[in-house]
């Protein structure tokens, strides 16, 4: 027998019978509610296969690696089996950098450990070629999704609740639901929590944990700007919305920007040469400060946000820190992790 979706807040919730989530990234309720539905199939997207062609750039890559990221032992990769029948399954991008893994979702999942004493934390990297990269350098495993999950399975999971730590209900979080969604039979509960940003109060309180953050560079000379990935979907618009709120609250010398969509650096730049300052703030609107915030935004190349920033005569700061780093951030996805496992109570 099929088991049923459930959505609440965006959670999904597999019970009795079986549905799929609203396809739309702008979806959301603030209220429970429950949707079934008769299709008998759902597509499941999954990460496709590392190209042979990519392996062997991130060889390459590994040769010319000369900069140390951290002692891989210290990161607890949670994996463990034989955890009961409770399992809270934090699902992250991922990133090689080894302390800022341990900083940043290590941390996460430390906070999400210490909140739900009755769950097992575990694991699992959505981007396979972070995890071949880690265990070709450091020996160490991390479980991608269908690993994690068969794990579960193996042993014998009944109540799964997914937290991911993704920002935003985009392509990937779509993509990470219909992977859990293709494991509905296996569970007798599964509930799938909400990304960071999802509600008007979770981008305010966002907001106000990056100002306090970054509070002792605020003197009035300084532009503050922070570095997010961007995407080509509709769920880009979060970042014009953190710098909307950003504004409003009066925080006018704070800007955010994308490595790969927009607003870009070009477009951050216009606005600091238009403000005067005198110096700039560099800092990853990331869970994690990996490969895009050590070299796309603070590396030595001339198209790193630290050169184009310099090179316009501005003093430049770099702060290399993500986001899972943040106590105010964490709470945020314990809460989010609380909202799914009450749904399953």
């Amino acid at each position: 027998m099929k088991k049923a979706m459930s959505l609440m807040l965006g959670l999904a919730c597999i019970t009795a019978s079986f549905a799929s989530c609203g396809d739309s990234e702008s979806e959301s309720s603030s209220k429970a509610e429950k949707t079934t539905t008769t299709s008998t199939s759902l597509e499941v997207i999954t990460t496709e296969a590392t190209s042979t062609e990519a392996v062997t750039e991130a060889e390459e890559e590994e040769d010319e690696e000369n900069y140390d990221t951290g002692d891989a032992s210290l990161d607890n990769i949670r994996n463990q089996d034989n955890i009961g029948e409770n399992e809270l399954l934090v699902l992250s991008f991922g990133t090689s950098y080894n302390d800022s893994r341990r900083l940043t979702i290590g941390a996460i999942e430390q906070s999400l450990e210490d909140a739900f004493p009755e769950y097992s934390v575990r694991r699992g990297f959505t981007a396979n070629i972070i995890i071949d990269h880690v265990e070709r350098r450091d020996g160490i495993h991390i479980d991608d999704i269908s690993e994690a999950l068969d794990r579960a399975v193996n042993n014998g999971v009944k109540n799964l609740v997914v937290q991911p730590t993704h920002l935003m209900n985009g392509l990937e979080y779509d993509e990470l639901y219909s992977k859990v969604a293709s494991y509905s039979d296996s569970f007798d509960n599964v509930v799938f929590g909400q990304p960071l940003l999802t509600s008007d109060d979770d981008f305010k309180r966002v907001v106000n944990a990056i100002v306090d953050w970054t509070k002792e560079y605020d003197d009035g000379k300084t532009a503050i700007c922070f570095m997010g990935h961007g995407t080509e979907a509709a769920s880009n618009s979060v970042y014009s919305k953190m710098q909307d709120l950003l504004t409003a609250d009066g925080h006018t010398n704070y800007f955010v920007g994308t490595v790969e969509a927009t607003p870009s650096v070009e477009d951050v730049l216009a606005k600091v040469k238009a403000g005067g300052y005198e110096k700039v703030v560099l800092e990853p609107l990331m869970v994690v400060a990996g490969d895009h915030a050590n070299n796309d935004m603070a590396g030595d190349d001339e198209d790193s946000w630290k050169s184009i920033f310099e090179a316009e005569g501005f003093e430049v700061q770099c702060i290399l820190r993500g986001l899972g780093e943040n106590e105010e951030i964490r709470k945020l996805y314990v809460e989010h992790a609380q909202t799914a496992i009450d749904f399953v109570k």
